[in-house]
């Protein structure tokens, strides 16, 4: 090798690969960097992404990458290329910021190249590995039951609803996550059932029909407004459903101001006019009372549970004031 040759620092590229991704998908400028190095070092033999890169040819060798190594390898103007693990690797940039500050060695151009990105969605993988890891290993956990979890679900629905109306982006944030929990929690649950089924099922169940229900989207039906959208989907899930009717589906269990709405918004989507049960005159009539209510919201575009719910919180506010007046 000349002395120029030796002059030419050449470059060392930290190639990150994403355990999101199926093993083998690598962009096409990581293909570029690995078939052009003339050395691919992974301290990892178990790198998903090594049987791939090893069967498109590329000579990987299983070896602690040091930084004084790669420098001379790098030498001449020649390429280097460290097949980077999940954390990527802080020990090495330590080694190169150390040699740089020695001045004894040129450092070669330094490069970190992601070899694969996440798509959206991604950290969703993470959440099914950390639960089929609980599940197996928490002695809480591995011995739940969807039946046991309910309650706790509609706890967390809960204070994703207070989250939202306090509009507490941070709260909102993270119950948000603990409601994410309690679909992958039961679903994992469901693996273990005599007719299992998993997350993918799930997701792909919903998928379906999201897409089944938005012809106006994914087909060629139309819709021009909200209403329009809301009209087209009951007829959607009325045919799905085989309904014989408008009420079918409403879940009897729900708080009792959303199920007056829930079912005088049926009646009103139907066309129905319906005369609510009960004696208008009678001053001892409070069902009568609350569910013509509801009924006059739900008309009106308001929910009656949220509207009550924010009355309420006013209501606390001002029994608090009342009660340290001098505050």
């Amino acid at each position: 090798m000349s002395e120029s040759d030796r002059a030419e620092p050449g470059r060392i590229v930290l190639l990150t690969t994403s355990h999101r991704v199926a093993p083998g998908m690598l962009s096409w400028p990581a293909w570029q960097v690995l078939r052009a190095a003339g050395t691919v070092l992974c301290k990892d033999p178990a790198h998903p992404q090594l049987p791939y890169v090893r069967e498109a040819g590329v000579a990987v060798r299983v070896a602690e990458p040091r930084a004084a190594e790669l420098v001379a390898a790098a030498a001449g103007g020649r390429t280097a290329v460290v097949l980077a693990g999940a954390e990527g690797e802080p020990g090495l940039t330590e080694e190169f910021a150390a040699l740089a500050g020695s001045g004894r060695a040129a450092l070669p151009d330094l490069e970190l190249l992601p070899g694969a990105y996440d798509l959206p969605g991604a950290r969703l993988l993470d959440l099914v590995q950390v639960m089929d890891r609980i599940r197996a290993a928490c002695p809480w956990a591995s011995v739940q039951t969807s039946e046991g979890l309910a309650r706790f679900g509609i706890e967390e629905m809960y204070e994703l609803v207070e989250a939202i109306e306090a509009g507490d982006r941070t709260e909102l944030l993270e119950e948000l996550g603990d409601v994410l929990l309690q679909v992958v929690f039961h679903a994992r649950i469901a693996e273990e059932a005599e007719e299992p089924f998993g997350i993918d099922e799930v997701a792909a169940g919903i998928v379906a029909k999201l897409i089944r229900r938005h012809p106006h989207v994914f087909g060629d039906a139309r819709a021009e407004t909200a209403e329009d959208v809301h009209a087209l989907w009951l007829r959607t899930k009325a045919a799905e459903k085989e309904r014989t009717s408008v009420t079918d589906g409403v879940p009897l269990g729900q708080p009792g101001l959303a199920l007056a709405a829930k079912l005088a918004g049926r009646a009103r989507a139907a066309g129905l006019r319906v005369p609510l049960p009960g004696d208008p005159q009678d001053p001892a009539d409070f069902g009568h009372r609350l569910l013509a209510l509801a009924a006059e919201a739900e008309a009106a575009g308001v929910d009656p549970d949220t509207a009550l719910r924010a009355t309420a919180r006013a209501y606390r506010a001002q029994i608090r004031a009342e009660e340290s007046p001098g505050a």
